[in-house]
């Protein structure tokens, strides 16, 4: 029989728990080299003996921005015009191209922005006007909305007005 006061040796792990250890360490760092590998930047091939593409000039590309717009609101005059939409949604419609060209085309966030935050931040007259006499009443208001051909041609002043 053992005495009460006699040490016993401190337990060994066996070399499987050691080789676990090292096996999750190694996919730890073998899933943080994937994630940086397949989510940073691409770069571009470029193929010998051709130039890149040259990016249009930004004048050009806000040209393209306002057709794009001016087309949009067409369509919705057009649409309105066949009876395909009525007076309120034409005028929703209008606020919403008129707010998104607003944004792509400057940066200010006006799709999400009250009419109070776009007078606060004194933007372009065309935008309160148009906001204020045709889109606001239209939408917000009782009652007949405004005539959308009136808020078609203030989406077109705003459009082409922008700078």
């Amino acid at each position: 029989m053992s005495a009460p006061d006699e040490l016993y040796p401190p337990t060994q792990y066996g070399w499987g728990w050691l080789l676990l250890a090292l096996g999750i360490i190694a996919l730890l760092i073998l899933g943080a080299f994937l994630l940086i590998l397949l989510t940073r930047p691409r770069t571009s091939i470029s193929v010998p003996g051709q130039q890149a593409p040259a990016a249009p000039p930004v004048h050009e590309v806000l040209n393209m921005l306002r057709m794009e717009y001016s087309a949009q609101i067409d369509r919705i005059e057009a649409e309105y015009r066949a009876g395909a939409i009525t007076a309120r949604q034409a005028n929703i419609e209008l606020s919403r191209t008129v707010r998104t060209f607003v944004n792509e085309y400057s940066g200010l966030e006006a799709p999400v922005l009250s009419l109070d935050d776009l007078r606060r931040l004194e933007v372009q007259p065309p935008l309160i006007d148009a906001l204020q006499r045709h889109y606001y009443p239209s939408i917000f208001r009782r009652g007949a909305a405004v005539d959308p051909l009136a808020g078609a041609a203030a989406a077109r002043t705003v459009v082409a007005s922008w700078h």
